[in-house]
């Protein structure tokens, strides 16, 4: 349980660390790697940067999310595994077990196992954030279970 705190922790740092960042997002951050694949759904992408083809594991689960200004849902949704929600730009509403939050960009959302979640985009902008899961399969049940189409990054 101590080597996962410190890996969190570690993990936390990293994300908080100065880079550079897009032109205007508010938020320091420079993408490593185009990622190892894209998963869409409507106007919704996820473009997957960490998981087990290039981890050579599955602890873990990071994507960077777009979720289009359109981006609402009426009710929430339960989660079988941790998901940290790291906001890039834009803003979210982030309502957790029937209590709302508003998460702008350097804000972090946690939804634990069990908690009931929703997401909208409240800016006139599209939300940009990097989400983790602990421990991965989440890209695969989105594919499986919610109709989520693949595609392979170069």
């Amino acid at each position: 349980m101590a080597r996962l705190t410190f890996a969190f922790a570690a993990l936390l740092a990293i994300l908080a660390a100065p880079a550079l960042g897009d032109e205007g997002s508010g938020v320091d951050y420079a993408r490593a790697s185009t990622g190892t694949r894209l998963l869409e759904k409507g106007d919704i992408d996820i473009r997957m940067l960490l998981e087990a083809s290039n981890l050579g594991g599955d602890e873990i689960e990071i994507g960077e999310i777009t979720l289009p200004v359109s981006y609402g849902q009426g009710g929430g949704h339960l989660h079988g595994r941790m998901e940290i929600f790291y906001v890039l730009s834009g803003r979210l509403g982030h309502s957790l077990n029937g209590e709302a939050h508003v998460l702008e960009p350097g804000m972090i959302g946690v939804v634990r196992v069990g908690d009931s979640v929703a997401h909208a985009v409240l800016s006139d902008e599209p939300v940009k954030a990097l989400v983790i899961w602990l421990p991965a399969g989440e890209a695969d049940r989105l594919i499986g279970e919610f109709g989520y189409s693949e595609a392979p990054l170069d």
